[in-house]
């Protein structure tokens, strides 16, 4: 890097930092935020999460369910071996009475006897042995005992706490494009220097070739310029192989093709970044706290099944003939059940719950302090890793001069072949620690608006 590239360089960092405060999204690549737009509708994971909330919202529709009325319609037939009939005794008894009453009706007296020219009605049968019966039966929950309620109640923090996960895996998707992004951004910049690097040698290599002709140095200064090639060639392959890797990972996390991922060229460039900024809630404890919510709500839930349920019972026969002598043709009641002891199920499946919520405030505590920690560690790499950046723009600086001022002496032949490849080798060194300290610097960035809750994309 020349020295005019090298101050270009830093106006263009300086410039960087004295412009107006931009979100964290606004920074970003158009191509990351494409990519993290295209991992987030591959996710697995993510599409796990959203049919879990779908589940939940089912939950909630089969809560509200309860009150509405059952409406059951029937169909039966029954074949008896027999007619269902009164006994003999009863018979008599009715057929006697009927007599009675008839000869009341054309005035003959009590003891007359029965005219026979005057036909009684037989008895009928109790149940016909051919049942054919169609009804409809209506079954209305009016007082669950507040189980449906608090059903409901858990499954809409079931359904929050999901939502939140969702988010919270979003946020680790996209920090994994990102690196990822940043990485083959790094392998790029590699490529830039390993390719000014073959520049120089080849110019060297020319120096050489002429310096030989001219009796001025000695074959071997040849052959150190084709080790420093070999081991040149070796980095460019290992840099291909890189970027191979690279590109692998982006199309398994996006999905995008990989003729198009080869297309792409990612630059680094130093996030503008306030590391006063406020903390939020993260996703990972909100998703704790509405589990919590949940759990205590089931608790609560499972508890009532001790309150009574009051519940109307309707029931109504469309076929009336085959009905037997002591069936209703329709009905209407309202019941009430109390369960008073269930063997200990309920307040054994409460005591489980409040033991799961208590667990989730347990895990909702170590998260916390595990933020906490990666707050304070997420900082301490950025300020590390803004001052590295400093030091690499000196050890370009000095690099550079130093690089040149070998040169020349060679040329003069004041200095070996040896002292510039040394020096090319440290300014080669010095290029790419800068875009290491910019990745590194970027990444910094990320896990600490990741660890604060602020990260946007």
């Amino acid at each position: 890097m020349k020295i005019q590239n090298l101050k270009t360089c830093l106006l263009i960092c300086c410039f960087i930092w004295i412009l107006p405060s931009v979100s964290f999204a606004q920074q970003l690549d158009p191509v990351i935020r494409e990519l993290i737009s295209k991992g987030l509708t591959k996710s697995h994971t993510l599409n796990n999460y959203k049919y879990d909330a779908q589940q939940a919202v089912a939950d909630q529709d089969l809560a509200r369910s309860v009150f509405l009325p059952k409406v059951t319609l029937n169909g039966l037939y029954t074949r008896l071996d027999d007619n269902i009939s009164f006994d003999s005794d009863t018979r008599n008894l009715l057929e006697s009475t009927q007599k009675l009453l008839i000869k009341e009706a054309v005035g003959l007296p009590f003891n007359a006897p029965f005219p026979q020219n005057i036909p009684i009605k037989e008895t009928p049968y109790l149940q016909d042995k051919n049942i054919l019966k169609s009804s409809v039966d209506v079954d209305w929950v009016l007082f669950s005992g507040f189980e449906a309620s608090n059903a409901l109640k858990a499954s809409k923090y079931k359904e929050a706490s999901v939502n939140y996960a969702g988010l919270a895996e979003k946020d680790k998707i996209a920090l994994k494009i990102i690196d990822t992004y940043d990485k083959l951004a790094l392998v790029n910049a590699s490529k830039t220097v390993l390719e000014t690097s073959e520049k120089y040698l080849k110019e060297q290599e020319i120096y050489v070739r002429k310096a030989i002709e001219n009796g001025l140095t000695t074959p071997i200064g040849r052959k150190k310029i084709e080790l420093a090639q070999q081991q040149l060639a070796s980095k460019q392959l290992q840099t291909e192989n890189n970027k191979t890797l690279l590109i692998e990972v982006l199309q398994q996390l996006t999905g995008e093709s990989k003729e198009k991922l080869r297309l792409i060229n990612p630059q680094l460039k130093p996030y503008q970044f306030d590391p006063a900024s406020a903390n939020a809630k993260r996703n990972e404890i909100r998703a704790l706290e509405e589990a919590e919510k949940a759990s205590l709500a089931k608790a609560i839930m499972e508890r009532s099944n001790f309150i009574p349920k009051i519940a109307l019972k309707g029931h109504y026969e469309f076929i009336e003939d085959d009905l037997s002598l002591l069936d209703p043709r329709w009905y209407v009641g309202v019941g009430i059940k109390w369960n008073l002891f269930d063997g200990n199920q309920s307040r054994l499946k409460s005591k489980k719950s409040v033991l799961e919520s208590r667990k989730y405030g347990e895990q909702l505590a170590e998260a916390e302090e595990m933020i906490a920690l990666s707050i304070v560690k997420a900082q301490l790499n950025y300020e590390s890793s803004l001052q590295n950046t400093k030091i690499v723009l000196k050890e370009i600086e000095l690099a550079t001069d130093t690089y040149e001022m070998v040169n020349k002496q060679y040329k003069n032949d004041l200095a070996s072949i040896k002292d510039v490849l040394d020096a090319l080798n440290d300014l080669e060194k010095a290029n790419f620690k800068l875009q290491e300290s910019y990745s590194d610097e970027r990444k910094a960035v990320t896990e600490l608006l990741y660890a604060k809750g602020t990260l946007t994309y």
